[in-house]
């Protein structure tokens, strides 16, 4: 019984060094892959897409919510070591949450229906999660934070959404029309990589929990 009891502790020790050891290595590939960025032409240039989500949401679905919360969380650090702020922090937290918001109800349904339904139904309430919650912090803190790390006022900001798109007039209509657009696209793009590469990377991923 004694050695039973001591094997069962060992298992679940070591299942935890691997777990840690893979949200490390996702989170570093995450962080290489922030590194590459381009612009959309719907919005101003600071904002840049990036699939840097992908790795998040592979920890997500192969162990959970929760190591898709680590792997951000990790990502958003490394990136803040590599190419510091200009928002004093503001800005990767609220990038964190946003990430956040989509990884969690993801990996929260995929728990639930572990099958590809639920992973494309998860993708899908992740996305619009992430775009809601894109919407509200990118009003309320995101661009009075760009806004104060630039030297410029709010309104400057919402000119250059202007000159994009002529009915951008305030920050409700550059949420909307330029913001919104911009996390659907990035959400759409993650998810359908995610989809065509999950089956490969998956049995990887699931020796943690072997």
């Amino acid at each position: 019984m004694e050695n039973t009891q001591k094997n069962t502790q060992i298992r679940r020790s070591s299942t935890k060094v691997r777990s840690m050891a893979q949200v490390g290595m996702l989170a570093a590939v995450a962080t290489v892959l922030m590194l590459f960025e381009f612009p959309l032409p719907f919005v101003p240039s600071f904002y840049k897409l990036d699939i840097s989500e992908i790795p998040v949401l592979l920890g997500t679905f192969a162990m959970g919510p929760v190591a898709g919360v680590m792997t951000e969380c990790i990502k958003i650090l490394l990136n803040f070591v590599i190419n510091g702020t200009e928002t004093g922090g503001v800005g990767e937290i609220a990038n964190f949450l946003i990430g956040c918001s989509l990884c969690v109800p993801a990996g929260l349904i995929y728990q639930k229906m572990h099958t590809k339904k639920g992973a494309m139904i998860g993708l899908a309430a992740g996305t619009v999660f992430m775009t809601l919650i894109g919407c509200v912090l990118n009003a309320y803190i995101l661009l009075p934070t760009y806004a104060a790390a630039f030297g410029m006022p709010l309104d400057t900001i919402v000119q250059m959404g202007h000159a994009l798109n002529p009915a951008i007039d305030g920050v409700a209509t550059f949420v909307i029309l330029a913001v919104a657009p911009f996390n659907l696209i990035k959400g759409i793009l993650v998810s359908a990589i995610l989809l065509l590469i999950y089956k490969k990377v998956s049995p990887v991923l699931h020796r943690v929990n072997e």
